[in-house]
């Protein structure tokens, strides 16, 4: 029983993802501008550079962006992390704050 219960609360410990994010009446979700985010948003918490990383397009070009992450709430006790890659939603994931 005892190992049952163990990958449970490390399940219930982790961030989880979601596919959108609600900012009181409007939506983001991944593919969404940086833009987007503020205007629908406001301003986050927090920013962070992550770095560059590269993409490789549908004919095999390659391009460098910029990785950012960006930090909303906490709202009703939970964290947002905005993951924007090349000035575009990547994921989103929520947390619940301490």
């Amino acid at each position: 029983m005892r190992l049952f219960v163990l990958p449970l609360l490390l399940l219930a410990a982790a961030p989880a993802l979601a596919d959108s994010l609600r900012c009181g009446s409007r939506l983001i979700s991944s593919g969404d501008s940086s833009s987007d985010v503020l205007e629908r948003c406001g301003q986050p918490v927090d920013r962070s550079y992550l770095g560059n990383r590269i993409v490789v397009g549908d004919w095999g070009q390659r391009e460098e962006v910029r990785v950012e992450e960006w930090i909303y709430g906490p709202w009703n006790g939970m964290l947002y992390f905005v993951r924007l890659r090349g000035n575009r939603v990547d994921a989103i994931q929520s947390k619940r704050s301490n």
